[in-house]
């Protein structure tokens, strides 16, 4: 006798790949279900097809996978991650590309059926033939997505835009065949003429062949560019771990071997060298460096490390050299649980309810109760079955929304086109969705409110000490330097003069630098440093330090033959029109909110600069979705905008993310927005387009069901001439991209 083993009980919580959805209705069914299951309390993103479950109680993975396929779509355990990026799942490429081929093959054949039927002097003998031969394709191959999502809704007693489009297309297709094989519409030489009256018809003449290929061609249109926004969903990961060392040198037995950094463990040595990405996680046992961390963690001067300090992989050396001890790898690293964090802000995402899903869960009963209706009081009045007949189908294919399949797509398409021209990149429809109720922006400072490079701001002589001179010998020390700080007094000072050359120069980690330059022997670096050096340093000095800490800036100083003889001031500058834009966005009803890494100091002179009230400083990226999640608790709608890795999960979490397109790729793939130009105030530019994008999609919806509407009842009466419907719905369709085309002349405040 076999002997059974019980399945593993549901993890908790667990992550379902879901498969064969097509809308946000598909997502809610789902969940829906899920939760009827007791103990199981289920949230389904239609965006990312992911299910989150939270499991209290005996419920099995199984079990779970067998009630989402029995409400009639697929689901899995979602495969582990690839060893290069972990959780990067995509759409398949396969199907992708077959969307697209199924696409094209639809726009090939319906534009010459569209365009004879719309144009009685191209109606040559036998047109309606040959537009029967290229629209059947279209219906069959081109809809099978709808078709087949439609006949899933009617098994679970569901109605969705796919109902919708099924229902009509497939309405208009049937009565097309009807009318060519069994009516009038096949004789040689049959026309559509240009009539707009209003009669009875038995239909046996008119065929409907552009409206079912239109539509189809249309919706498909609309499906293959949300695909290829759904198919980038994993990109922010994949963008994220790539920025980690590929490969590392450690050290075994005193020798150096370079290995990939996936064969690195926990307690192995490396070496990381001057300008290298440090590995993984771990402790410094030999070398003192300045370390970059400004992508991780948003502090735009570089952080002295020394023996026994910690450092965190895909951070840059910019210093020394250093051997490091590993002490986390792999999924347990700081940028492997960012890359977490960005995965669960994306999944955590409420499901986009699409308004043209919702219309068409009350409009499609609607109509097919109406044409029930209309077939029963057709024959109940004994006008027979022909008449009927013809009114019903009058009735869907009236209801079949041409111009619906139009409304998102064009606004969308010109939208976005215009935001490219003005450096603004918009991902998808559900982003507009988050642009009209945003309150509150958080705003990061490194990179996004300042330039993200370090700057000479202030030079202070000591008395009595030529400023030239100064310039011109500490600069040629400090082009020596790889360090950042180093390199803004260098470029500075090149810019004054030629600097002269250098001899005897030496790095002294964490400290400073000494050389000598035209006979003298210069230290430059902190005061601390000079007074260890028994160097004389001036009042006047100490104050100009003083005020540059106070200042929020970085202070070196620089001196020789004993004495202190400058101070130079340098830190990360303000954006010039990072002022205006806050007042920009304040114009749009938003807080703005400075939220950095950095400290407090530098912080709160930043944000004084360009007009800022309420500061948040000293986060890590995880305190940073912690702030966006907080106020989003209280009842906040948040933007954020950001250019850095450290933003990424953040920008993720948002309900509106807007990333610098000068950043980092990671926050850019994160982001719901792109401003391709430095400047922030394009920022407020993009919800400005976005908002008016919606508001555009949103009245073609109302003007495509409102041509519907109004022709319904005369295709109940049964006075639907066909060249009226084909009218109605030229006109209406022409209405929408005329209404879509608007948005070319969107000005920006930024020019």
């Amino acid at each position: 006798m076999a002997i059974t083993r019980p399945l593993p009980v549901a993890p908790n919580p667990i992550e379902l790949q879901i498969g064969g959805m097509t809308c946000s209705s598909c997502a809610s069914r789902i969940e829906k279900k899920l939760n009827r299951i007791d103990g199981v309390t289920a949230t389904v993103n239609y965006a990312t097809e992911k299910a989150t479950v939270t499991v209290d109680g005996e419920v099995t993975v199984d079990e779970l996978i067998a009630t989402v396929e029995k409400t009639g779509y697929t689901a899995a355990v979602p495969q582990p991650p690839a060893a290069d990026y972990p959780g990067a799942a995509a759409e398949p490429a396969d199907e992708f590309r077959a969307l697209r081929t199924r696409l094209f093959i639809a726009i090939a054949l319906s534009v010459p059926v569209i365009a004879l039927a719309m144009v009685p002097a191209w109606q040559f003998t036998y047109w309606q033939w040959a537009s029967l031969t290229l629209a059947a394709p279209v219906v069959v191959y081109g809809g099978w997505p709808f078709h087949k999502a439609a006949w899933t809704n009617v098994r679970h007693g569901a109605a969705t835009m796919d109902t919708l489009v099924s229902l009509g297309t497939i309405a208009a297709f049937g009565w097309s065949l009807w009318a060519l094989f069994l009516g009038t519409a096949g004789t040689p030489g049959m026309t559509h003429p240009f009539e707009l009256t209003i009669s009875r018809t038995d239909g046996t003449g008119a065929i409907y062949l552009e409206a079912a290929a239109g539509v189809t061609t249309f919706i498909l249109a609309g499906r293959y560019f949300e695909a290829r926004s759904k198919r980038r969903a994993g990109a922010a990961l994949r963008a994220l771990l790539e920025l980690g060392a590929r490969d590392v040198t450690v050290l075994r037995d005193g020798t150096e071997h370079r290995i990939p950094v996936a064969e690195l463990a926990v307690g192995d040595r490396f070496v990381v060298r001057p300008g290298e990405k440090i590995a993984t996680d771990g402790i410094i046992e030999d070398g003192s460096s300045a370390v970059d961390a400004s992508m991780l963690t948003g502090e735009s001067v570089p952080v002295e490390v020394t023996e026994g300090d910690s450092v965190v992989g895909a951070t840059v050396n910019a210093g020394g050299r250093l051997i490091v001890r590993a002490t986390r790898v792999g999924a347990d690293t700081q940028l492997a649980q960012m890359a977490k964090l960005v995965e669960q802000a994306q999944t955590g995402k409420a499901p986009v309810q699409r308004l043209a899903d919702r219309i068409s869960g009350i409009f499609v009963p609607i109509v097919i109760a109406l044409a029930v209706g209309t077939l029963g009081w057709w024959v109940g009045t004994g006008s027979g079955w022909t008449a009927a007949f013809t009114a019903a189908v009058a009735v869907l294919i009236i209801a079949c929304p041409c111009a619906l399949g139009l409304a998102t797509p064009t606004a969308l398409l010109v939208g976005t086109g215009r935001g490219a021209q003005l450096g603004i990149l918009i991902k998808g429809p559900e982003v507009l969705e988050s642009t009209r109720s945003v309150d509150t922006v958080l705003l990061d400072k490194t990179g996004t409110v300042t330039t993200g490079q370090m700057t000479l701001v202030d030079v202070t002589p000591a008395d009595g000490q030529d400023r030239r001179e100064l310039l011109r010998l500490t600069g040629a020390v400090e082009a020596a330097s790889e360090h950042p700080i180093a390199q803004a007094i260098a470029r500075a000072t090149a810019d004054t003069a030629p600097l002269w050359p250098v001899t005897g120069f030496r790095n002294l980690e964490g400290l400073g630098v000494t050389g000598t330059v035209d006979g003298r022997d210069l230290l430059i670096g902190r005061l601390t440093l000079m007074r260890e050096r028994g160097l004389d340093v001036p009042a006047g000095i100490e104050q100009a330090v003083t005020a540059a800490q106070q200042a929020g800036r970085t202070a070196v100083v620089a001196g020789w033959g004993g004495r202190v003889r400058g101070v130079y001031a340098v830190a990360d500058v303000v954006k010039p029109t990072s002022r205006d834009a806050v007042a920009q966005l304040r114009g749009l009803g938003l807080t703005p909110v400075l939220l950095t890494g950095d400290n407090e100091t530098v912080a709160r002179t930043v944000a004084a600069e360009v007009g800022i009230d309420e500061v948040i400083a000293e986060v890590l990226p995880a305190d940073k979705v912690d702030v966006v999640k907080r106020l989003q608790s209280e009842g906040n709608v948040v933007a954020m905008v950001g250019d850095g890795v450290n933003d990424a999960a953040a920008l993720a979490q948002a309900d509106l993310g807007l990333a610098m397109g000068t950043g980092t790729d990671v926050a850019i793939e994160a982001s719901d927005l792109t401003l391709v130009r430095g400047d922030l105030r394009v920022a407020a530019d993009a919800i400005r387009l976005s908002r008016r994008t919606l508001r555009i999609i949103k009245s073609n919806l109302f003007w495509a069901f409102a041509y519907n509407v109004a022709a319904l009842p005369l295709a109940a009466a049964g006075l639907l001439n066909p060249m009226i419907a084909g009218a109605a719905m030229a006109f209406s369709s022409v209405f929408v991209v005329a209404n879509s085309l608007r948005l070319r002349r969107f000005t920006t405040a930024t020019r």
